[in-house]
């Protein structure tokens, strides 16, 4: 069996100010669907850089990275776009939302690219991470921790096969995060998708299916686990 997103000793370099700094040095998972993951780590230890080198939105310089067999680093800009809009449901620090979209229309965006919005699905969504009442609003005249429950909406309104979080629970209050915590697995577990998220909370990372831990850009094991 394929696994749907298989990380296969990728390494990534940036320019130093010396020399590369290496923020990814071979680093290999795997990860199936219907499958939950917690990545965590220090900061700077490449957790959202392999995040974004998981979406397509970057390519690492060593390794390859697939996507239901696919190796998306051998892919043109316009192809990792459309595996993205088709296939990936991203979550990351910047909302990205469009300012002159509503709070509903924000949600559909991608779904409609995909050709998979749901008016019911979407409307679930939006009320249970709270954004009934907002639903008619625009983004300037949402708090950060609103902004971010609409950015979460939007990436599971597709229902896609991969689910990326970078930090999805950031701005919320532990409740507010539990809640986007239980959506999440929820469509794990309705659709089969693969989720990897990147949180700070053990006790967060506790819920999910497996926990690995960055440390100098390789997988070490997590804090107290021996």
């Amino acid at each position: 069996m394929t696994a749907l997103l298989e990380i296969d000793e990728i390494t990534k370099r940036f320019t130093g100010e010396d020399s590369p700094v290496e923020v990814l040095r071979g680093l290999s998972l795997t990860l199936e669907s219907g499958q939950s993951l917690a990545l965590t780590g220090e900061s700077g230890s490449g957790k959202s850089t392999l995040m974004h080198l998981a979406a397509g939105l970057d390519t690492p310089d060593g390794g390859h990275v697939r996507i239901a067999g696919q190796d998306i680093g051998t892919l043109d800009d316009s192809a990792r776009a459309k595996v993205r809009r088709d296939r990936i449901g991203l979550v990351f620090q910047q909302f990205n939302l469009i300012p002159s979209l509503t709070v509903t229309q924000n949600i559909a965006f991608q779904a409609r690219l995909a050709g998979r919005h749901d008016v019911d699905h979407a409307a679930d969504l939006t009320r249970r991470l709270g954004l009934w009442d907002l639903r008619h609003r625009y983004p300037e005249t949402l708090s950060g921790g609103q902004q971010q429950r609409v950015a979460i909406a939007r990436a599971l309104a597709g229902r896609p096969d991969l689910i990326l979080a970078d930090e999805p629970t950031g701005n919320l209050d532990e409740a507010t995060g539990d809640a986007v915590l239980d959506l999440l697995l929820d469509l794990v577990g309705d659709t089969g998708a693969a989720l990897m998220m990147v949180t700070h909370s053990s006790r967060l990372a506790a819920r999910l299916d497996r926990r690995l831990h960055l440390s100098r850009g390789l997988l070490a094991a997590p804090p107290g686990t021996g």
